[in-house]
């Protein structure tokens, strides 16, 4: 139930997909107005799957539409804020059996590289760093939209996908073996600035 990287993450990391936005331009993610989540699933014991999230993260990201190549993303996930909808199931998410928060309250992913294509697809490439491990990860983007909000700024949103072994990262506790593997859902909304 180790997800908190990516972060997925980062994490988000899926933010630079193809857009609207003419110019090279600098996005926050709005995850202090609720508009984007960093979720993550594992399978409990073969028989379903548990959902989870990460309530507390931050990050920015870079997009030109001219040259998506050159985009980039950065986030940084609280560890502590795991949060899978039971209190003790997330104290034992947090200890030294999973993330170890007290050890290592952040998880980041930065990105290296990106590859789109003209349907608002592409491939992020990046380091996520989780439980102290630093590995490269490939997430899944796709372009959700963009555009003017209501309050007077312009905004773009992405959706990625990830899957990788927490073992990988140093998460070893056995919970059988279609339990091994944690697949990651980013929705990051950006504001430009």
């Amino acid at each position: 139930m180790k997800l908190p990287i990516l972060t997925t993450s980062i994490l988000f990391a899926g933010l630079l997909l193809g857009s609207s936005a003419l110019m090279a331009a600098e996005y926050i993610i709005d995850a202090k107005g609720a508009h984007a989540f960093i979720q993550f699933r594992v399978q409990h014991l073969g028989y379903s799957w548990l959902y989870g999230r990460f309530n507390d993260f931050s990050g920015k990201f870079n997009y030109d539409e001219a040259a998506p190549e050159k985009a980039s993303i950065e986030v940084t996930i609280k560890t502590a804020s795991i949060d899978s909808n039971h209190a003790e199931r997330d104290k034992h998410l947090r200890s030294k059996d999973f993330l170890d928060v007290k050890k290592y309250p952040e998880a980041k992913f930065v990105s290296t590289s990106f590859t789109a294509d003209k349907e608002g697809k592409g491939m992020l490439k990046g380091e996520l760093t989780l439980h102290g491990i630093t590995r490269t990860v490939e997430i899944e983007v796709e372009s959700i939209g963009a555009g003017n909000d209501p309050w007077g700024g312009y905004r773009q949103g992405f959706e990625g996908k990830t899957r990788f072994a927490m073992a990988d990262f140093g998460i070893t506790k056995n919970l059988g073996p279609k339990s091994k593997d944690v697949e990651m859902i980013l929705s990051l909304e950006g504001i430009r600035q």
